[in-house]
């Protein structure tokens, strides 16, 4: 799993009180941390890259609860400095092999008027900064409860921003862009009920991950790495000065964190770059999460599939209920006085259908959701015990769709909706995971609508992180793999946990079919969401007009072509053909892209990349001697430049081209599209327009002899 290149180690003890600054540069130089304590103990940090101010001097440390300052009065007791240069290979991922080069300063402090101590380890990578904040087993600390973390990200001007607005529960609004100092003004206005969470300080502004650039041309992205038993961090903002300062997740008692000496907090990152290119390419939120915990990963794989799914959200009348009654439901169900509603999808034979489909159109999985007790009073809200995860409904035959799936070499995914009573959910967790594993399924789609009940917990705060990575492992133990939807956003766990196979904690598809998405929606979010890890996007749709399916339905804000370029430029190793599979029928020549696009890769290649504009991105196979190419763009039409230099030297390739057609748009022509064949090589450069919010898909393969 992991290969030693060179590792190198220099210690340097610091002499006791002095308030020199301590030096850390990146491997190629171009990134320079300066460490100090001011006069009155208080640890600050700057960055700078290519001698230009990336952070200017910011504060850090905690305020204790109920009031202990733990951000100041510090001396500096030791640091040690260290380089180190690995190479690992993630199990599933957009590179075979991973390089980890960097160089760290751990720094020791201690505060004389308590006696507390506090650790500071800082790494420092070619493509930004990771530093977190370790609490060293102490007698006179051995737990405590957090006020704050006063972690400050102070900026030096009022940068273009893209961000959500602060949210403790959800991440599913369209990205704002506008400048720094107009976010306090915009946040409100852009929170959307019932989505937002209902208590903010006045302050909080956004969640990160949060991606600006500069007036200079700077690109900076502001996350954090390894979310473990830690509330979320989201970001306040003074737009006078610019500055950002950590805003943990609180429980609903104000609590922000609960705190064992001997523990670490999340890594706070700052990935930057004068190429927008390079902050896609960036591996350095992986690199600071712990290598794979699990002894055997043989049974972790990619995964695409197509699902009993879209036809709930376009108005077909297929629902997740089983009754004609959907009405709040106090109390247990007796279904077999209940009365099938002639709609409900999840049954046996609806099922058959998509198994036949994935069978013979060569995808992996079938998604079906609905087919469990409880949907009739799926309200999280009303009562804390709602589904059976071991129960289906009566039209919902589990033993013979395991035999059915099984003879057409196709699996099941399951779907654990909670609604978000998740105490009950835990209550019935393994069995759950049991029951899969009995029943041949290998993964499963979790999912936390509506606030937390009962323990009115925060979907961010640290009691729901632990949650989900006691799923994860719960699935781990029964071979298990999950796609979490309203969860936390990712911070690169699936190195640690690669059965953590991919989340949505974005706007996804779906809302393609309440209010819709805006053209730059998906040029965004490879920026933002991704950077944290693969989402579950569920690409794919074909039919723009959603209006077939009723009214006041939403026009899907891309092409045809765009949708297929998304399984390039939206990575996850977990990839749906989410359109109803009648319509993927009536375009197949189309459909082809997605039969064919890989989902697990060699190598990845960031060709053309702009913050809100466009993305074009070819990837590698692994394993083959293959490359697939998405290129999509907003609201503009504009020429994508697709330079094929990274194919192999002095050998001729076939080149399938997906394109818009002349006169496609994705308001008024969205299924206008051209396949066209070409030869290329590495010295090949395509030109291809890309109509408003259009796209490019390409497929390239050895010449047939």
């Amino acid at each position: 799993m992991k290969q030693l290149i060179l590792t190198c180690v220099i210690f340097c003890c610091g002499i006791f009180g002095v308030l020199k600054a301590e030096n850390l540069t990146s491997p190629d130089g171009n990134l320079s941390l300066d460490f100090r304590l001011l006069e009155d103990g208080t640890p600050v940090y700057s960055l700078q890259y290519k001698g230009r101010s990336v952070i200017k001097y910011s504060e850090m440390g905690f305020l204790i609860r109920p009031d202990y300052a733990f951000d100041k009065g510090f001396r500096k007791m030791f640091v040690r400095y260290a380089e180190t240069d690995t190479v690992w290979h993630p199990v599933l991922g957009q590179y075979r092999d991973i390089r980890d080069h960097h160089k760290e300063m751990f720094v020791m402090l201690e505060q004389p008027s308590t006696g507390w101590k506090l650790n500071i380890r800082f790494r420092l990578f070619n493509d930004g900064l990771g530093f977190r904040y370790e609490f060293p087993v102490q007698e006179s600390l051995r737990n405590f409860s957090l006020k704050e973390e006063m972690t400050e990200f102070r900026l030096t001007g009022d940068h273009k921003a893209f961000w959500l607005p602060g949210d403790y529960d959800t991440q599913e609004y369209p990205t704002t862009t506008s400048r720094l100092s107009e976010v306090v003004s915009l946040v409100d206005s852009v929170r959307l009920e019932p989505l937002a969470a209902k208590s903010f300080t006045p302050n909080l502004a956004v969640q990160t991950p949060l991606m600006m650039k500069s007036d200079d041309g700077l690109y900076i992205n502001i996350h954090e790495a390894a979310l473990v038993d830690y509330p979320a961090m989201q970001l306040n903002l003074d737009d006078k000065n610019f500055c950002l300062s950590s805003h943990l997740v609180p429980d609903k008692n104000g609590i922000k964190g609960f705190i064992q000496t001997g523990s670490v907090t999340p890594w706070r990152t700052v990935i930057v770059s004068d190429d927008a290119r390079d902050i896609l390419a960036s591996n350095l939120i992986l690199n600071l999460n712990e290598p794979c915990k699990l002894e055997d990963t043989s049974w972790i794989h990619p995964v695409k599939y197509v699902g009993v799914w879209w036809e709930y959200f376009t108005g077909q009348g297929s629902t997740w209920a089983y009754t004609k009654n959907q009405d709040i439901v106090i109390g247990k169900t007796d279904y077999t006085k209940e009365i099938p509603n002639g709609t409900h999808a999840a049954n046996t034979a609806h099922v058959k259908e998509y198994i036949d489909f994935a069978a013979k159109h060569g995808f992996d999985a079938v998604l079906v959701e609905g087919w469990n007790e409880g949907w009739e009073a799926n309200f999280a809200y009303v009562k804390e015990h709602i589904y059976s995860f071991t129960k289906p409904y009566p039209d919902f035959d589990v033993e013979e769709l395991h035999r059915y799936a099984a003879e057409k070499g196709v699996k099941i995914i399951m779907h654990h909706e909670t609604t978000s009573s998740v105490a009950d959910y835990e209550r019935q967790m393994e069995d759950a995971f049991r029951f899969m594993a009995d029943n041949g399924y290998d993964a499963v789609k979790t999912g936390y609508v509506g606030p937390i009940i009962p323990r009115s917990e925060y979907h961010d705060g640290q009691w729901m992180v632990n949650h989900y990575l006691r799923v994860a492992k719960m699935a781990a133990k029964y071979k298990a793999m999950v796609n979490s939807h309203e969860a936390v956003r990712p911070t690169g766990l699936c190195r640690t946990y690669p059965n953590w196979i991919a989340q949505e904690s974005a706007r996804g598809t779906e809302f393609e079919s309440f209010e819709g998405n805006r053209p730059d929606h998906t040029t965004i979010l490879p920026f933002t969401r991704l950077m944290g890890g693969p989402m579950d996007y569920t690409p794919g749709i074909f039919e723009g007009d959603l209006s077939v399916y009723g009214p006041n339905k939403a026009q899907l804000s891309t092409t045809l072509v765009k949708q297929l370029a998304l399984y390039v430029t939206m990575y996850s190793p977990l990839q749906m053909a989410a359109d109803l599979y009648t319509n993927y029928e009536k375009y197949p020549d189309a459909f082809r892209f997605i039969k064919d696009v890989a989902v697990d890769w060699d190598n990845t290649y960031i060709l053309e990349a702009e913050p809100g504009d466009y993305i074009t991105i070819a990837r590698k196979t692994k394993g083959k001697d293959e490359w697939f190419v998405g290129g999509i763009t907003d609201e503009n039409s504009r020429e994508a430049e697709i330079d094929l230099s990274f194919l192999p030297e002095g050998k001729s390739y076939e080149a399938v081209i997906y394109a818009d057609g002349k006169k496609a748009d994705w308001r008024t022509n969205p299924k206008d599209y051209v396949i066209s064949t070409r030869k290329v090589t590495s010295k090949t450069v395509l030109k291809q327009r890309l109509a408003p919010s259009g796209g490019v898909a390409v497929s390239i393969r050895p010449l047939s002899r």
